[in-house]
Parts: C-alpha cells; sequence; structure tokens
C-alpha cells in the first residue's frame, strides 16, 4: 500500500481568498490541491478552467495539482490544464470518444493519468487500460456538486478495484471523492483506498489541521492491520 495522501477539493474552499486557502490547508498537512472542473455539459454545475490553475502556481503553489475533469469532450482541455500546472489529470471514460487514446494524450502532455469511475460505471472499463493508468478514481456521490453523502456500496467496489490495482503489480493509486469525513475514512481505507479527497469536511471546518490529523489518524488505524 502507497502512502496516505489527502487532497481537499478547492470547490468547498473561499474563492474570494484561494490563494491563501490553499496555502493554509497544505500547511495544515494536506499533499495535494483537488481540482473538481465541472462544464454544466456533462454535469449540471460550472466551476474553474485552466487559469486558476495557473493563478495558484504563480502564486506559489508547489504541491501536486490533482485536476478532476467533469467535462465533456474531454481531449480539448487536456493539453490547457498541462501547460497550467497541473501534475495528474483524471477523466470520465464517458466522456471520451476514444478512452486509450485520452489516457495518451495526457501522458504525452507530460502529467500522470487517471480514470474516474461513477457509481454505476462498471469496474470491467478498467480492463484494458489499468496497465496505463497512475491513478484510479472512484466516485463516492454522483458527480457535479459538493457536499453529497457517501454512497455506500462503493466500498465493495473499492474492493474490486484494489484486487486488480494489486495484481498488477504496478504501483497505481486508488483515490475516493465525495462524502469523506474523518468518520467514516477508516473504512474507505479499510476496502482499499489510499488517496482521499475531502471538500466541505476540511474547508468547512474552522481547524484545517485538525482535521487532516483525524483524517490521518482514521487511516493509520486501519492501515496498522492491513499489509503495508
Amino acid at each position: 500500500m502507497q502512502p496516505t495522501v489527502i487532497a481537499p477539493s478547492i470547490l468547498s474552499a473561499n474563492f474570494a481568498r484561494l490563494g491563501e486557502e490553499v496555502d493554509a490547508v497544505l500547511a495544515a498537512g494536506a499533499d495535494w490541491v483537488h481540482f473538481d472542473v465541472m462544464d454544466n455539459h456533462y454535469v449540471p454545475n460550472l466551476t474553474i478552467g485552466p487559469l486558476v490553475c495557473e493563478a495558484l502556481r504563480r502564486h506559489g503553489v508547489t504541491a501536486p495539482i490533482d485536476v478532476h475533469l467533469m467535462v465533456e469532450p474531454v481531449d480539448r482541455i487536456v493539453p490547457d490544464f498541462a501547460k497550467a500546472g497541473a501534475s495528474l489529470i483524471s477523466f470520465h471514460p464517458e466522456a471520451s470518444k476514444h478512452v486509450h487514446r485520452t489516457i495518451q494524450l495526457i501522458r504525452a502532455e507530460g502529467c500522470q493519468a487517471g480514470l474516474v469511475l461513477n457509481p454505476a460505471t462498471p469496474v470491467e472499463v478498467l480492463d484494458y487500460v489499468l496497465d496505463e493508468l497512475d491513478l484510479v478514481l472512484l466516485m463516492s456521490v454522483n458527480p457535479g456538486f459538493g457536499g453529497q453523502a457517501f454512497i455506500p456500496s462503493t466500498l465493495e467496489k473499492l474492493r474490486r478495484v484494489r484486487e486488480r490495482i494489486d495484481a498488477s503489480g504496478r504501483a497505481i493509486r486508488l483515490e475516493i471523492d465525495g462524502g469523506v469525513k474523518p468518520d467514516n475514512i477508516g473504512g474507505i481505507a479499510a476496502a482499499g483506498a489510499d488517496t482521499f479527497v475531502a471538500g466541505s469536511a476540511i474547508f468547512g471546518q474552522p481547524d484545517y489541521a485538525d482535521v487532516v490529523r483525524r483524517m490521518r489518524a482514521g487511516v493509520d488505524a486501519v492501515r496498522g492491520q492491513r499489509p503495508a
């Protein structure tokens, strides 16, 4: 199992002071910055684009920026985020006419590549592309809005994807996004996740460091019961 990564989603941050918010959450112990990019087409919401990513890099953010594209079509915007400073770009197979080609495009632009599975997307979509991926992201809510409750059936799906990743022998991260909180992160980690996106669970709280600490403690409590 890879080291735990906590990736706060800026979807829940105060955009009037976004640079300060990102600085604060990283200083509080977070590892990555998670970007939820929505286009009001693939999902019923509209959020941020490459200019925000570029602005944070210019602000001085050096942590990995984890870009989750909820856009369709996806290929057009991949180079823009790569140039803006994205470290890893994930997309939904439903938003690409040729999933393997999109993965190749992300890699050609110098970023790591991830594939995102919605709650009803079957894990079999991974069968022909897993060896090309750096990350698999499971949505534990339906994409489009922050603050939703965790869908319990995601735990069994996590276990199935973890089996596939372990069988591949590759260091592929297994990320979870949606309804992740300190009080349920242990069960999510036990099911196989190693990378955790949290929005309102962190940015909606008065003490970011306390939330991040409790999230890590929840993961560590079950990691001690799992083989490394």
